[in-house]
């Protein structure tokens, strides 16, 4: 028994420098002293094989994506700018055509207007000519018929006076003398 412990003893000294095999007192392999000049070599060879590899063929490969990229954003910043230069002359142009069509729109109003104008003044003088004559017409027919009405007037005013004096005195009128009354109130 004091051998086992003695060898448990002597297996716990040892036990960080055994390998997992149990069998050698080796280090980690990249960690050995003794494999740093073939792993420095080896780390060399492949650093320069990546090295080759990305500027060769993977660094100008996205050195193209970029400089594509940058070449298609300058085109569409050049299209975008010509885009909006071609819509800003499309908006001067559409101004000046709708002010020209605002220009001819007004012109043809208002010599629509003057033509209305016109024509309701020609309507006017011509209805107020027919208004004039009719009314020239209506006035000759009043001086007629006042004239007709006047010369009544007399024998209506003689017969009136008969009647009166006839009502007021019970006796026939003289005819000779209600004329004389008569062309002595029409001379005052």
């Amino acid at each position: 028994m004091a051998e086992h412990a003695a060898n448990a003893e002597h297996g716990a000294t040892h036990a960080g420098t055994e390998a997992p095999g149990g069998g050698h007192d080796n280090a980690f392999p990249p960690f050995d002293a003794t494999h740093f000049a073939s792993q420095f070599v080896w780390l060399a060879i492949t650093f320069g094989l990546l090295y080759l590899l990305m500027s060769r063929i993977a660094l100008p490969r996205v050195a193209n994506i970029l400089k594509d990229r940058g070449d298609r954003v300058a085109a569409d910043v050049d299209a975008a700018r010509a885009a909006q230069e071609k819509a800003e002359a499309a908006r001067v142009e559409h101004d000046r055509t709708l002010a020209e069509a605002k220009a001819h729109a007004q012109a043809l109003g208002q010599e629509a207007h003057q033509q209305l104008a016109a024509e309701s003044d020609a309507k006017r003088k011509a209805l107020e000519s027919d208004l004039n004559a009719k009314l020239a017409v209506a006035d000759a027919q009043i001086a007629d018929m006042k004239a007709k009405a006047m010369s009544n007037v007399e024998s209506i005013a003689r017969d009136a006076a008969m009647a009166i004096v006839e009502q007021i005195t019970g006796k026939a009128a003289d005819p000779e003398k209600i004329a004389a009354a008569l062309a002595s109130a029409t001379k005052a």
